[in-house]
This record gives C-alpha cells, sequence and structure tokens, in this order.
C-alpha cells in the first residue's frame, strides 16, 4: 500500500460522524462529540463478528469485543449507577473477576450480540438520561471519583471513548488491514 495514512481518511466534512456544530450550546456540543465517538467504535467493529474476539498481541486480553463489553460497563456505571443512582450491577464484570469484560470476551455469536446489544442499550439509557436532566450540573456520587457532575462523566465518556477508539484502531488494522475508518 502506498501514500500516507491521512489521504486514506474521508476529506474534511464528508463524514456525518463529525458534522455536528462545533460551536453553541455547551450540552449540544459535548452530546455531540460523544456520539460521534460512539459512532466511530461502531464504524471501527462495522463487517466484524467473531473477529470482534481477537486479541491484540499476548498476554493482552484487549480486543475490540472486549472494547465494546467494556465501554457497555462504563457507561453504565456513570450514566446508569452514578448519576441515576439505580442498583444496577456492572453486566460482564465484577469484584471476582474485574477484567471480565475483556478476558470474557468469547468469539461465539451469542457473546458478540449480546455485548452488542448490552452497549446500545446503555448508551439508549444514557442519551434519554442527559435529555431529561436539566442542566449539566446533576451530580452523583461515585465511590473513585468522589462528587462528579454531569458535565465531568460526558468529557470523561468522550475521553473514554477516544483513548479505546484508539485501540480499536490498531486492533482493526491487525485483523484485516482496515485503516481510517
Amino acid at each position: 500500500m502506498t501514500g500516507r495514512r491521512a489521504e486514506l481518511f474521508p476529506a474534511s466534512g464528508s463524514d456525518a460522524r463529525f458534522a455536528g456544530p462545533a460551536t453553541g450550546e455547551e450540552r449540544l456540543l459535548l452530546t455531540d462529540v460523544l456520539r460521534a465517538q460512539r459512532a466511530t467504535l461502531e464504524l471501527k467493529c462495522s463487517g466484524l463478528d467473531a473477529e470482534l474476539s481477537l486479541r491484540s498481541v499476548e498476554p493482552s486480553t484487549l480486543s475490540l469485543l472486549g472494547i465494546v463489553r467494556h465501554l457497555a460497563d462504563v457507561e453504565r456505571r456513570w450514566f446508569r449507577r452514578v448519576l441515576a443512582r439505580r442498583e444496577a450491577p456492572a453486566l460482564f464484570s465484577s469484584d471476582a473477576a474485574p477484567d471480565g469484560d475483556f478476558e470474557g470476551a468469547g468469539s461465539d455469536p451469542g457473546a458478540v450480540t449480546a455485548a452488542w446489544e448490552a452497549w446500545r442499550g446503555e448508551v439508549a439509557f444514557a442519551e434519554a438520561f442527559v435529555a431529561a436532566s436539566p442542566d449539566l450540573d446533576v451530580e452523583g456520587e461515585d465511590s473513585w471519583r468522589g462528587r462528579v457532575s454531569l458535565r465531568w462523566v460526558l468529557i470523561h465518556m468522550i475521553e473514554e471513548y477516544a483513548r479505546h477508539n484508539g485501540h480499536a484502531d490498531l486492533l482493526r488494522e491487525r485483523i484485516d488491514g482496515a485503516i481510517g475508518i
């Protein structure tokens, strides 16, 4: 393959993921950037099934499916448990298996389907919660960070997705050579 990686990305403005506003109201900007990061994860995983469970390199348990499972648990933690104050145990990890989101990411079709259903369910809950919140100053209590606001959670989620989408770039390239998606 010849050319630069940057040439493999769509021309400026042609990618609908990033067509949202770049100025304006804070909630709209934060939710739009988070929406774009979520869409990027889906795009990085598109067209794959069992391959989603392929690990990066030994001894790492990092896989695209593990990232989907991890982000389902992260969405659940911050929006459902911390901000909405609901009893909702993690879906893929636990105190006994803190890395269960990655280590348990098997290749069977049921595991892939379950991970996507869980992730989409948690994203839908988060989107509804944010839309119904009176402002970004809604707060929750977290065992790790202490008191957090919806504003902080949105910023943290953008950072979380951006980090894992970088991992997804490398994982996808290792699986089938696809870059720039």
